[in-house]
């Protein structure tokens, strides 16, 4: 049976999605909705009906699933549509704007049973899950330290969205929301987070770049260091090979270290002592973990599929989606008042 997917946004992920789908014979690309004439263009080229209106496109064509590919302000009214008509959907991160939406969009789900995947394509790729396997299996032993970097240089041009210079559209939100959900993923929850936010680059509303540090439940440290206009390789999109536009350019991104060996991602250099006794005067052996090369968007179209088949529960649900969210938005908090937060305290 090949399924029919119903997309909204026509924008640089939306279209990536649409590539992605006409490559998988499990779906077909049923529609395509946004309001700009971008979305009738790439409805055309796929050869696909074109909408307007959200809920008209959903009442008309009763697609099996949508992918949710709009500004992020939009995430969770979307969504909330495909609910009401019991449509599972796709939605891209950050899962709302706003905590409140996100709440709300959980409530939702959980009361009504529809599924909703968030976007967070990053813990469907191979690396990731590798990571998460060893951390769970207790090969890196206690884990102690994290350190993690997203830094890289986005063009002028890429503001000339103005969402993307107003709060809601910084970087935390749009980008160092996926490093927070790995390490969500790999490590377990965040305590609490200290931040220092800076714009002085660009001056827009939202900061340009911020050094992080959090605090896990299970006790172990972090940092994060971010910034979208630094010129650097250390930056998982491009360090994975996994991004969809983007040129590979190896390097490492993540560093987790435990008391029995230490692991650095996302070119998988596991260090460890020879035996149980040796410490820092005495070598270290480093072992490289081979991975399967499968692909981090194309493994969560299969996945989303298999959610909407009933073959599977979304390996980030709207409740995980919204305790990340409320990890970044803690990050932000603590950037502006200077002061530590707890993540629990942003949920009430």
């Amino acid at each position: 049976m090949v399924l029919k997917i119903a997309l909204i946004g026509a924008g640089l992920i939306g279209r990536e999605h649409a590539k992605l789908i006409s490559s998988n014979p499990r779906v077909q690309l049923e529609a395509v909705a946004d309001i700009s004439e971008a979305g009738k263009v790439l409805a055309d080229e796929y050869g696909t009906r074109y909408f307007f209106d959200v809920r008209e496109m959903l009442d008309a064509t009763k697609p099996d699933g949508v992918i949710i590919a709009l500004p992020n302000a939009f995430h969770a009214e979307a969504a909330m549509a495909c609910i009401e008509r019991g449509i599972p959907s796709l939605v891209e991160k950050p899962v709302a704007d706003t905590l409140e939406a996100a709440m709300q969009l959980t409530e939702a789900v959980e009361r009504k049973g529809v599924p909703v995947l968030v976007g967070h394509q990053r813990r469907h790729s191979p690396d990731i899950a590798k990571a998460r396997q060893l951390m769970n299996e207790g090969a890196l032993g206690r884990l102690v330290a994290v350190n993690a970097m997203w830094l890289t240089d986005k063009p002028t041009n890429y503001f000339d969205a103005a969402w993307r210079r107003q709060p809601g559209g910084g970087p935390l939100l749009i980008n160092l929301i996926h490093d927070i959900d790995c390490l969500r993923f790999i490590c377990g929850e965040i305590e609490s987070v200290m931040a220092f936010s800076s714009n002085e680059v660009r001056s827009f509303e939202v900061e340009d770049t911020a050094s992080i540090s959090v605090k896990f439940t299970n006790g172990a440290l972090g940092t994060l260091l971010m910034s979208d206009t630094a010129v650097s390789p250390y930056n998982w999109d491009t360090a994975a090979g996994q991004a969809l536009y983007f040129p590979h350019q190896p390097e490492n991104t993540y560093v987790f270290a435990g008391t029995k060996a230490s692991l650095a991602l996302p070119l998988m250099d596991f260090w460890r002592h020879e035996n149980e006794n040796s410490h820092w005067q005495h070598p270290l052996l480093r072992q490289h973990i081979t991975l399967d090369g499968s692909r981090a968007y194309e493994n969560q179209l299969h996945h989303f599929l298999d959610v909407i088949e009933g073959k599977a529960e979304p390996i980030v649900s709207v409740r995980d989606g919204m305790l990340t969210l409320a990890t970044i938005l803690a990050i932000t908090k603590a950037g502006k008042e200077g002061r530590i937060i707890n993540v629990a305290d942003m949920l009430g």
